[in-house]
């Protein structure tokens, strides 16, 4: 069909996931659109920004990316709106054909062990979230007191995490961690960092480049008991039977490799464990104080997959801090379906769909960790996004979809001015991102965050 007016999009969220989207929308000229982007931050970049570790600089250039896609035309963003506080579904569905929600997976889950509640056993994420000033953390405080930390599960997270705990605090000065937290890290008393993984070497969930990191990191040793990185008889036949990746490989004979080193007896130690499982932890005057692990083996389900069981032998070992990176789920949003189950939106490919009905909901879509799970890693979320934004096209193609003429575009800046929202567009980003960088050189780093939301708002004011 011909298009004689203009499809608008609402992006809710500016995490990689959104920016993909938006691009994906752009990009295309067979439905002539316009992309309006909301974050409830005046940052964006989702956890590019807030999640992505400081020392991993490199890895936080995919942001020049979305860059060049906020400079196209046709694009907006809506920067300090917040979905369900500032603005709401009925009326964003009034101005927008499509509502694309890219809003991740903020929530963590939970152990559902005694003592889990006790002070110093916290979410990972919170930790990652504190060292990296995200203002929905900055606040926290952290123990670094204590001489031994516990970190349970062995994913990207939790390499992110032990990484930070352990390395020298000299090799951060430079990067954009929080100006606070490099200075809790440099008087941290933490000199081992207990990894626990529930399942074996063979099923481990870190990638090749994050345990090399660990082999080599300057300040640090990283044990590894030979005893701890034998393969059981179904992680052999796992890794013989042609369905084990290649990573899986790769990781199995890394750390059997690095076994059989001399240790450097550097100040600080990481100890690897295998098939353990945090089943209490233990408490002195309402702080962690120990934890429990019980022994596990493996066991093979009916689809073939390995799973864990605790064989009834437990220790206990002496702890102060307990980071939990045992999974992610999403948080529902108001009037949008949500599966307690899985933490996403439900959806059919990304079109998201009734709870009640499994039909479409029409012109709703889901994408990244909303859509699918806490799953993948940035680029995992391209080929998904441009998915999703398919249906989209698709549904506007056969008229599914509303569209509106020009004068519609100022409908949502005048629904936040009569509400007095303070909306940041992306050329007040870039004053704070200038900010940002100018204070971090002063100081030796590539940038110092702002780490509230009034500091943002406070500097934009004077700019």
């Amino acid at each position: 069909m011909a298009f004689v007016y203009t499809l608008r999009v609402a992006i809710l969220g500016s995490g990689p996931s959104g920016f993909y989207a938006a691009e994906s929308l752009l990009s295309q000229t067979s439905v002539p659109v316009q992309v309006d982007m909301f974050e409830r931050l005046p940052t964006p970049f989702g956890l590019v920004r807030g999640g992505v570790a400081p020392d991993h600089q490199k890895i936080k250039t995919v942001s020049l990316i979305y860059e060049k896609t906020a400079q196209r035309t046709g694009f907006r963003f809506f920067g300090n709106v917040e979905f369900g506080k500032d603005v709401f579904l009925p009326e964003l569905k009034k101005i927008y054909g499509a509502l694309i929600f890219a809003v991740g997976a903020k929530s963590d889950r939970k152990m559902g062990i005694p003592g889990e509640n006790l002070n110093g056993s916290v979410p990972a994420t919170d930790f990652v979230g504190w060292y990296n000033g995200h203002p929905d953390y900055s606040h926290l405080k952290f123990d670094l007191s204590v001489e031994r930390v516990a970190v349970v599960g062995n994913g990207n997270v939790a390499m992110d995490v032990t990484r930070i705990l352990a390395v020298d605090p000299r090799h951060l000065e430079q990067t954009d961690i929080a100006g606070y937290a490099l200075e809790s890290l440099k008087k941290s008393r933490v000199k081992e960092i207990l990894l626990l993984g529930r399942r074996g070497i063979a099923q481990a969930a870190f990638t090749n480049p994050e345990i090399r990191e660990l082999c080599e990191l300057p300040g640090s040793d990283l044990i590894v008991d030979p005893n701890e990185v034998q393969l059981d008889p179904l992680s052999q036949e796992f890794l013989s039977s042609g369905q084990a990746s290649n990573a899986a490989k790769n990781n199995v004979q890394i750390l059997q490799n690095h076994s059989k080193l001399q240790l450097k007896n550097q100040s600080k130690k990481i100890v690897v464990r295998f098939l353990v499982s945090p089943t209490e932890i233990f408490g002195q005057d309402g702080n962690v104080s120990a934890v429990q692990l019980e022994k596990n083996r493996l066991y093979k389900e009916k689809d073939g997959s390995l799973r864990p069981k605790g064989t009834g032998q437990y220790e206990t070992l002496p702890v102060g801090l307990a980071l939990r990176s045992v999974g992610y789920k999403g948080l529902p949003l108001q009037d949008v379906p949500y599966d307690e189950k899985s933490g996403t939106i439900p959806n059919l490919s990304g079109r998201v769909i009734s709870p009640e009905t499994k039909s479409p909901l029409t012109g709703l879509y889901a994408v990244g960790w909303a859509k699918r799970g806490p799953s993948g890693v940035i680029g995992t979320n391209k080929p998904d996004s441009h998915a999703t934004v398919e249906k989209v096209l698709e549904d506007a193609r056969t008229n599914l979809l509303s569209v509106s003429p020009p004068s519609n575009a100022d409908d949502i800046l005048s629904l936040l001015q009569n509400k007095k929202v303070r909306v940041l567009n992306y050329a007040d980003w870039k004053k704070i991102d200038s900010l940002e960088i100018q204070n971090g050189k002063s100081k030796g780093k590539s940038r110092e965050k702002f780490t509230t939301i009034p500091e943002m708002l406070d500097a934009l004011s004077h700019c």
